[in-house]
Formats: structure tokens, C-alpha cells, sequence
């Protein structure tokens, strides 16, 4: 009985101290990661491993797992215009690491790569781009800017081994000075508003009073043409037309009577 006790205390080890060794011997790379390997003779091997379950040599080789999904990384720069004006200017890349550069990144850079790279190219090409501008011209041609970064930024990245999908300007500020000046070119530029309408509103009032006074001159000739060549019935016509008017209103009133007589015609206020 104690002997079978022992052998079966021993085939457990056996078999705990097998799944250890086997297991030991594997290791598993998820979706969207790559795996280099370090090996204690040999130094990290050239060969990546894509996603599944490998072997290595335990205790001599040990996996090195990286991510090679993209992420997104901001890089704040505080650099300077053409004219000399200081530009707060902040990135927002999406970026992931080449999986055939793997093993160089991670023997000359590490595996913080991104915190070694990123911020070190971005500044140096951020300073380059934007001293190429002047302050107006980074707000004006913003889009010209971005594409000028994005080129410059790609290119350099490739040669630390990483891809970047998208870059874009996330924040774009200016000094004290500068932000001052332009709210007064601004303050001048609605003056300068105010004034021209306030000169071109006189101009058409003045216009007006042109038009008007051409008018009424032109309606006094008229006036005086028809008299020159109506003479006196032209007056004789208004008077009557007015004592018509006169009469049409007294006759209306209960308080006035008429008294046709003989020479002249009365017409009397009865109270």
C-alpha cells in the first residue's frame, strides 16, 4: 500500500514537474501584437512572432511582447513664428511601430519607444515647419501647415521604424502680444467699419437733398411754363376749384345760411 502511495506521489510530480516544462516551453501572442525574442547567447533574434502560441528554449529565450495597434499620442511644442512671435502649438498622432522593425527598436530604443521618439521628432520638425511662417499665416493657411508637418513627421518616423496614421493641429495659440495686437487690428478694422458707413450714409443723405432740390426746381419751371402759356386761366382755374371746395364745406355746416340777392350772395352764421 505504501508503495503504490509513493509511486503515485511520484507520478504527479512527474506530471506536475512535465506541465511545467512544457509550459514554460510556450507563450501566446494575442490579436494585434508581435513578439520579439531575447536570447541569452544569441542577443534578440531577427525573427518576429505573430499572433498564436510558440516555442522557446526556457530559461535561454524569453518573448518580448509588443503592441502593434495604433494609439494616439499628444505632443505639446512651444517653439517660434517667422516674425519672431511665440506659437503654442499641440499634435495629435496616431501612431503604431513597423512589425519588421521590431527587433531594432527594441535593441536600440526600447520598449518605450514612443515616450524616446515621438516628442523628440515632433518638436524638431514642428520647429522647422513653423518657422517657415509668419503668425497670420499659421491661422490663414492652417491647412498648408498640417500637410507640411504630416509629410515631414511620416518620413521622419519611418526611419525609427513607426507608422502614422493620422496627424492633425489639435491647439494653435499665440503670445500675450501677438493675441493683443490682434484684437486691436480688429477694434480698428470695425471703426474703420463704422466710419465708412457713417461717410457713405452722409453721402446719400446729401444725394437725396440733390435729387430733391433738382426736383423742385424742376417742378417750379414746369409751373411757370404752364402759366407763360395759359396765362391767367391756368390761376383762374385753382381759384375756382378752391371756392368750390370752400362752398362744398360751408354748405355742410348747419350753422351757415345762404341769402342769394341780387348783387352779391350772403352766406350767414347763425348762432
Amino acid at each position: 500500500m505504501s508503495s503504490a502511495l509513493n509511486r503515485l506521489i511520484a507520478l504527479g510530480t512527474g506530471l506536475a514537474l512535465t506541465g511545467a516544462v512544457v509550459n514554460s516551453t510556450l507563450y501566446n501572442v494575442d490579436g494585434g501584437e508581435r513578439a520579439v525574442i531575447f536570447d541569452r547567447f544569441r542577443g534578440v533574434l531577427p525573427k518576429v512572432s505573430g499572433e498564436g502560441t510558440h516555442f522557446l528554449v526556457p530559461w535561454v529565450q524569453r518573448p518580448i511582447i509588443f503592441s502593434i495597434r495604433s494609439k494616439p499620442r499628444r505632443v505639446p511644442v512651444v517653439t517660434g513664428s517667422k516674425d519672431l512671435q511665440n506659437v503654442d502649438i499641440t499634435l495629435r498622432i496616431l501612431f503604431r511601430p513597423q512589425p519588421n522593425r521590431l527587433p531594432w527598436l527594441y535593441t536600440n530604443v526600447g520598449v518605450d519607444y514612443e515616450e524616446r521618439i515621438l516628442p523628440s521628432i515632433t518638436t524638431e520638425v514642428l520647429k522647422a515647419v513653423v518657422a517657415e511662417f509668419d503668425a497670420s499665416e499659421l491661422i490663414t493657411q492652417r491647412e498648408v501647415v498640417s500637410q507640411r508637418v504630416n509629410e515631414l513627421l511620416t518620413e521622419r518616423a519611418k526611419g525609427f521604424g513607426m507608422d502614422l496614421d493620422d496627424i492633425s493641429i489639435t491647439h494653435l495659440a499665440f503670445g500675450k502680444e501677438f493675441t493683443a495686437a490682434v484684437e486691436m487690428k480688429q477694434v480698428a478694422q470695425q471703426e474703420a467699419e463704422r466710419a465708412r458707413f457713417v461717410v457713405e450714409r452722409a453721402e446719400q443723405i446729401k444725394q437725396a437733398a440733390i435729387i430733391s432740390s433738382s426736383g423742385d426746381s424742376e417742378g417750379a419751371k414746369l409751373l411757370s411754363t404752364a402759366f407763360q402759356d395759359a396765362g391767367d386761366g391756368l390761376i383762374e382755374l385753382r381759384r375756382l376749384e378752391a371756392a368750390e371746395e370752400i362752398a362744398h364745406t360751408l354748405s355742410a355746416s348747419r350753422n351757415v345760411a345762404y341769402l342769394p340777392g341780387s348783387g352779391q350772395n350772403l352766406l350767414l352764421s347763425v348762432q
